[in-house]
């Protein structure tokens, strides 16, 4: 199956996506140099391949456990803080707590 150009505008509309004439043409030839090179690789001989999914065969998982841990001091932590008052972190005000137009509160 070849891809036609109609079949380039429907998908594109179906995508919200405004494509002009040599994108569609660019899209077009693409898409058909895409589908050559599948048919290509389908015509490869692969029995007795075994199937694999990574091309690095010593991949693992390099996540460690999720276990709790002791928490560094709060002064180390503070150390380098710009500012800091009671113990924590102290950042400018991000909320308004002002009353809202039209909520009467």
């Amino acid at each position: 199956m070849a891809i036609d150009r109609s079949l380039v505008e429907h998908v594109a509309l179906l995508a919200r996506l405004q494509l002009g004439e040599e994108e569609k043409t660019s899209l077009l030839e693409q898409l058909n140099k895409i589908l050559d090179h599948v048919r290509r690789l389908e015509e490869i001989d692969v029995e007795g391949v075994p199937p694999t999914f990574h091309v690095l065969p010593d991949m693992r998982n390099v996540m460690r456990p999720d276990e709790p841990r002791p928490c560094l001091p709060r002064d180390l932590v503070l150390l380098n803080a710009p500012d800091r008052a009671e113990g924590q972190f102290r950042v400018p005000r991000v909320i308004d707590s002002g009353p809202r137009e039209g909520t009467g509160s």
